[in-house]
């Protein structure tokens, strides 16, 4: 581990780094870790710093304290509502960009409460593990905001429309158990676990060649863009254009690292 930098109180995030995974957490416990201008700007500034950093394969997001992130910081919102307006939101709002564009898998590690904008951050990473205090919420209509994040499109694409409609029409919680069930969450760990867990899913995926994750994330989510024959086009396109750089005297190494992994465990 490399320890700790950018901890201060302009920046509040912590980044630890475990071999080739950063551990990202928000570190604003007392707030709910809501997001206000410097928390906002912190996460977009931790992750070009992580998609310029080589040595980093995979990341992992969380929030310190009871809650992942209850969302926008009101307050802040209401004594300064061009927060949102001036770029900041929809597909080029510098934090869906950043997490997007930052070339690495991100597993969110969802601790608590993950609400409205909070709960928009945790629809940007790759896949998310849960602690069983982990709850979702959509409040956007309870306040009187639409979503810009992404939420009203990924979330029915995710557990199914009419499961997305009673969550963002009702503006009720959805549990742990029942994000798993839908397949919002891929695994719900024990709540002293999650962070390990989510850090040796990150540490597999950084076994695996970078230049290739990177690639492989672009295509899944592009192709998450379109229908399904366009996809399946751009697979086959860039398939075959990634066939030019392939280093095929390398493979049979690589199967066989894996056998021999597969047989130890």
């Amino acid at each position: 581990e490399n320890g700790l930098h950018m901890a201060d109180a302009n920046k509040p995030i912590t980044i630890e780094r475990h071999d080739a995974v950063a551990l990202v957490t928000l570190e604003r416990p007392d707030a709910y870790n809501a997001l206000n201008r410097a928390l906002s700007q912190s996460l977009v500034e931790a992750f070009d710093e992580l998609a310029g950093n080589s040595e980093v394969h995979a990341v992992v997001l969380t929030g310190a304290g009871k809650a992942f992130c209850a969302g926008v910081d009101l307050k802040e919102l209401t004594a300064n509502p061009g927060v949102l307006k001036d770029g900041g939101m929809g597909t080029s709002s510098p934090m869906v960009r950043a997490l997007r564009d930052c070339g690495k898998p991100v597993i969110g590690a969802i601790n608590g409460p993950a609400v409205t904008g909070g709960f928009e951050l945790a629809l940007a990473c790759d896949f998310l593990y849960a602690s069983p205090h982990a709850r979702f919420a959509d409040t956007h209509a309870r306040v009187g905001l639409l979503p810009g994040w992404g939420l009203s499109q990924k979330l029915g694409r995710l557990i199914g429309i009419n499961r997305a409609r009673e969550a963002s029409l009702t503006g009720n919680f959805i549990s742990a158990e029942q994000a798993e069930a839908w397949g919002l969450v891929n695994k719900i760990c024990t709540p002293d676990s999650l962070i390990q867990e989510a850090v040796d899913a990150a540490q597999q995926i950084a076994e695996s060649n970078p230049d290739t994750i990177k690639a492989m994330r672009s295509l899944m989510n592009d192709g998450d863009l379109l229908s399904l024959g366009e996809a399946l086009e751009l697979e086959g396109s860039r398939g075959i254009a990634y066939l030019e750089h392939a280093d095929f005297s390398q493979m049979e190494n690589r199967l066989q690292a894996l056998r021999s992994r597969s047989q130890k465990r």
